[in-house]
């Protein structure tokens, strides 16, 4: 029994720029999430190096890798659940 025959994509489709425009706006808020979880947690660091008068900035380095680590954690598990 033969399956049926898909048509092919129209790029023009209403339905198909919708479903680009979907996906684009998804991956860009998950960038924008990511940026702002990074800078967020770099800068509570340099907060806390400033407020601590430290000679070496360990408080922006660890904060800032931990941002970046909680900041792939929630990338992949966005793209992993197809969120």
């Amino acid at each position: 029994m033969a399956s049926p025959v898909k048509p092919p994509d129209n790029p023009d489709n209403p339905d198909n720029r919708s479903d680009r425009l979907r996906t684009v706006a998804r991956y860009s808020g998950i960038g924008m999430q990511m940026a702002a979880t990074i800078g967020l947690s770099t800068w509570a660091g340099y907060s806390l190096d400033k407020h601590y008068q430290t000679n070496t900035p360990w408080f922006t380095l660890g904060l800032m890798l931990l941002g970046l680590f909680a900041a792939l954690y929630n990338v992949i598990r966005a793209v992993s659940k197809g969120e």
